[in-house]
């Protein structure tokens, strides 16, 4: 089984989409304007609906499991995200990719800690956050 080294990166790239957003409204209760109310949003600076900021960090957690699946599957936890930012606005129709990058590797605690990146189509970036991966 392999263990993570520094510098290791996997990536995710997905289109949001219309059933993406209420869907995600749908699971986590968040129906708020900003989301679902595209009359409400036609008067903000956005001028459209914007996508839920924590459905980036879902696409973060699928390129963290696509890392545990590449070291062989060890039992593995998500230990946290932190400095979590959402940088730009998501729009539907947005194609997101994720980056996401171990920076730092302690063997004694059995964990690492990655850079996790999220670009839209133009290359804006529009979330970041560090995760923490423990091994149980």
């Amino acid at each position: 089984m392999q263990q993570p080294t520094v510098g290791m990166e996997t990536t995710f790239s997905k289109t949001v989409g219309e059933a993406d957003v209420y869907g995600f409204a749908g699971i986590s209760g968040d129906l708020s304007p900003n989301h679902v109310d595209e009359q409400y949003m036609s008067g903000t600076r956005y001028g459209k609906r914007i996508a839920h900021g924590v459905l980036s960090i879902a696409f973060m957690s699928t390129c963290s499991s696509k890392l545990i699946e590449s070291l062989g599957n060890p039992p593995t936890v998500s230990y946290g995200y932190d400095r979590v930012r959402f940088i730009k606005p998501v729009f539907i129709g947005d194609t997101l990719t994720v980056r996401y990058t171990v920076a730092d590797v302690d063997e004694q605690e059995q964990r690492c800690t990655s850079d996790v990146k999220v670009f839209n189509q133009d290359g804006e970036l529009v979330s970041a956050a560090t995760h923490i991966l423990k091994r149980v």
